[in-house]
C-alpha cells in the first residue's frame, strides 16, 4: 500500500462518517455507534459523561470524541493525499504536515462542539421533579373520598395536578397542602398545618 492510498482511505472514511453524522443530525437518523475511548483529562477539555460521579459536568466534552476523530481522519487524509500527489516532499515531512492538519481540523470541530453546540446543555436531575414534599394550594376543593385539583410551583413553572386527600377527608379550596405521594397522575395530599404539628 502506498502512502497516497493510505491517505485516501483515511480521507474517505472521515468523509463518509462526517456525511452520516450530518444526515443523522439533520434527518434524525440514529446510528448506534459506541466508541469507547479512554477518558484523559486535558487542560480546558474535561471528560464527557456528566451525571456520573467524578466524570465532568453539564456541557463538557472530551477532546477524544467521535466527531473530532472523524474530522481528524478527513483532514489528515485529505492533506496527506494532496501532499503525496502534488509535491515531492519526503514522506516523514508529509506525515507530519498531514498530522498537523488533522489536529487543526479536530481542534476546530472540538471547539465548535464544546463552545457552541453543548456549552449551555444541562442534565436533568430526577430529584428536581420528585413531587413528594412539595407544598401546593388546593385550587378546586377535594371532596371527601373524591378528587380535586392543586396548584404548585416546580423548577420555576406553575403546575396543576389532580389531587386526593391522603386520609380521604375533604379539603377546602385555598388550603395549603403537602404532597405525600404521587401515583398514576394523582397527588395524594395532607393539609400543611396538620403536618407542621
Amino acid at each position: 500500500m502506498t502512502w497516497a492510498t493510505f491517505y485516501l482511505i483515511c480521507f474517505v472514511i472521515g468523509l463518509v462518517f462526517s456525511f452520516l453524522m450530518l444526515l443523522g443530525g439533520a434527518g434524525r437518523l440514529h446510528l448506534h455507534v459506541h466508541l469507547h475511548l479512554p477518558h484523559a483529562s486535558h487542560a480546558g477539555a474535561p471528560h464527557a459523561g456528566a451525571g456520573h460521579a467524578g466524570r465532568g459536568g453539564p456541557g463538557q466534552v472530551s477532546f477524544l470524541n467521535f466527531f473530532s476523530l472523524v474530522a481528524f481522519l478527513a483532514w489528515f487524509g485529505g492533506t496527506g493525499f494532496l501532499i503525496t500527489q502534488y509535491s515531492h516532499v519526503w514522506f516523514a515531512l508529509g506525515l507530519l504536515l498531514a498530522t498537523a492538519s488533522g489536529l487543526v481540523g479536530a481542534a476546530i470541530v472540538f471547539w465548535f462542539l464544546a463552545k457552541v453546540l453543548i456549552a449551555h446543555e444541562t442534565y436533568l436531575d430526577p430529584a428536581d421533579f420528585d413531587l413528594v414534599g412539595t407544598i401546593a394550594h388546593v385550587s378546586s376543593g377535594i371532596r371527601e373520598g373524591g378528587t380535586g385539583e392543586i396548584v404548585f410551583s416546580q423548577a420555576g413553572t406553575r403546575k396543576v395536578s389532580g389531587a386526593r386527600s391522603e386520609d380521604g377527608k375533604a379539603i377546602g379550596k385555598g388550603i395549603e397542602v403537602a404532597i405525600t405521594r404521587y401515583e398514576r397522575g394523582i397527588a395524594y395530599v395532607r393539609p400543611w398545618d396538620e403536618m407542621a404539628q
